[in-house]
C-alpha cells in the first residue's frame, strides 16, 4: 500500500458526497441519483481508499453472494491521488480479501481501464454469446 493510504471496509467511513460526486459525472453513472448511489452501497461490500487524514480519494464495491459470484462496480481514485498506484493496491486489496476467494466467476464491466484489469486476471469474455442483459442506459435521465 502506498505510504499515506489506508484502505476500508466500513460503510459508515464511506463519504457519500464524494462518491456520489464523482459516480454521478462518470461515463458508467452519469446522473445517477444520490439516494441510488446510497442504495448500491447499502447493498455492496465496499471498499474505501483513504489518505491519513481520513478524506475519501477512492471507491470500489463489489456485489456478491461470497460463495459463487462477485460483480466488480464502481471502481474510481480521484484525479488528484492517480500515478501512485493506488487502483493497484485498491484492486489487489480487493482481490485478496477473504470473502471473495474461490468465486465461480468474478465478471466487471470497463470502456478504458482493461491494462488494471487484466493485471488481475480478468479476461475478455470468452463465451459472450452465453451473455445476456437488460440495460437501460438513460435510466438516471
Amino acid at each position: 500500500m502506498e505510504a499515506g493510504y489506508r484502505i476500508s471496509i466500513n460503510r459508515d467511513e464511506m463519504d457519500l458526497d464524494i462518491i456520489y460526486n464523482f459516480l454521478t459525472n462518470s461515463y458508467w453513472a452519469k446522473g445517477i441519483s444520490k439516494e441510488i448511489v446510497r442504495k448500491s452501497i447499502d447493498g455492496s461490500l465496499c471498499f474505501g481508499l483513504f489518505t491519513e487524514q481520513n478524506k475519501q480519494v477512492g471507491f470500489a464495491r463489489v456485489v456478491t453472494d461470497s460463495a459463487t459470484f462477485a460483480y466488480l462496480a464502481d471502481v474510481f481514485i480521484l484525479p488528484e491521488h492517480r500515478g501512485k498506484g493506488l487502483s493497484k493496491d485498491l484492486m489487489k486489496f480487493i482481490m485478496e480479501f477473504p470473502s471473495l476467494q474461490n468465486l465461480r466467476r468474478f465478471c466487471l464491466f470497463t470502456a478504458d481501464a482493461h491494462k488494471l484489469y487484466e493485471k488481475f486476471k480478468f479476461v475478455n469474455s470468452i463465451n459472450a454469446s452465453r451473455y445476456m442483459e437488460i440495460h437501460n442506459p438513460n435510466v438516471y435521465n
